[in-house]
């Protein structure tokens, strides 16, 4: 066995595994040594990502500003089209080019052209996506000093994009900047909510905060005999008439524009949903809400709640590493765990907390609860 450096003795300081893993003679003798090499090198791929992530999503930032996605969609391209095409200098494209091909976003492909691979087809053509990534910019310049940020000393842009959730009048020009980022990426969220939750046995599906209603439209269209209301701020709810129009199923949801900060709920329906509500709010808008929920359902009448949500106990890089920081630069809400928003279903009055398995909980988790019928 290979000698083991003297530097590498405990300390009373730190534990001595961390202790050990922090000394540079520990590092250089585990990176020789076969049995422990391969654990060294996987661990310093994965800091160094760590390291590069700020690179990586500037590169991304810069594929989908220059529309390379649906440019390579449509066909492969050589790096001289592309540049000419952007009117970014060829050796610069290069260095793009390569760097989402390392990404895995692109690949090469043959006459010296580029085209898209699995990854960068599901970048082009995913709903919201690109709408969403042409969003950070906002969002990037809210945490270019991280540490001011999170000592609370900075003015996030956030919070002034999302107005809404303070309550109060919105400007319809925001609203309507709000609603169709929303909308666009409200797809997914529709489709893996559905497919976690069975809507059998329910007449009448209210959705509070529902938008533009791109989650109704997708609804309305999997379950054709529903009746649908849609309740959001008057200077949201109308845009919904389009949609439900083109969507076939105008006839078929009541849209009902209002603010649950403002009073209770409409009655009628026997089924709620909140679809990426409960994270925009604080725990006392929330607790507010949901109360307003359990008294507008009938006995029996269920709520579905469908978000981003923290790992809890087991924090998640999209709960605990993205939208947890999103929030949080909003200004108000918070990416809470599945656990904490059964324990405020459960003090508004509810039962029966299920948590369905949702395919893609990066994108939203889900959690039902009963009015329970007495």
């Amino acid at each position: 066995m290979a000698d083991v450096p003297a530097d590498m003795g405990p300390t009373r300081a730190v534990p001595f595994h961390r202790g050990l893993f922090a000394r540079r003679g520990f590092q250089k003798w585990a990176a020789r040594f076969p049995l422990t090499r391969r654990l060294v090198r996987r661990e310093g791929e994965a800091l160094f990502d760590l390291l590069a992530g700020f690179c990586h999503a500037q590169v991304l930032m810069a594929l989908v500003q220059l529309d390379l996605p649906a440019r390579l969609l449509r066909r492969s391209e050589s790096a001289a089209t592309l540049a000419a095409a952007t009117g970014v200098p060829p050796d610069r494209m290069q260095v793009l080019l390569n760097a989402a091909i390392a990404l895995g976003l692109i690949r090469r492909a043959r006459g010296r052209r580029y085209a898209l691979t699995r990854r960068g087809a599901a970048l082009a053509g995913v709903p919201g996506l690109q709408q969403m990534i042409l969003h950070h910019d906002v969002l990037y310049r809210d945490l270019a000093d991280p540490a001011a940020f999170f000592r609370g000393e900075t003015t996030p842009e956030l919070a002034g994009f999302w107005p809404y959730v303070f309550g109060g009048a919105v400007d319809p020009q925001v609203a309507a900047t709000y609603s169709d980022l929303m909308a666009q990426s409200q797809l997914l969220v529709a489709d893996d909510t559905l497919d976690a939750v069975t809507l059998r046995g329910v007449r009448h599906l209210m959705d509070v905060g529902g938008g533009t209603g791109a989650f109704l439209a997708e609804v309305a269209a999997s379950h054709p005999a529903l009746e649908m209301t849609l309740f959001d701020l008057p200077a949201v709810a109308p845009q919904a008439r389009y949609r439900f129009a083109g969507a076939g199923c105008a006839g078929r949801v009541r849209i009902l524009p209002g603010s649950f900060r403002d009073g209770p709920l409409p009655d009628g329906a026997d089924a709620i949903s909140l679809v990426r509500v409960l994270y925009d709010h604080s725990d006392e808008t929330v607790t507010d809400l949901l109360a307003k929920c359990f008294a507008a359902l009938p006995a029996g009448g269920r709520l579905i709640i469908s978000e981003p949500m923290s790992g809890g106990a087991r924090p998640n890089r999209a709960g605990d590493a993205y939208f947890a920081l999103y929030t949080l630069a909003m200004g108000t809400g918070k990416a809470r765990s599945a656990d904490e928003i059964a324990a405020m279903c459960r003090a508004a009055g509810f039962t029966d907390l299920r948590f369905p398995r949702c395919r893609r909980p990066f994108v939203t988790r889900v959690v039902t609860a009963v009015k329970e019928d007495r």
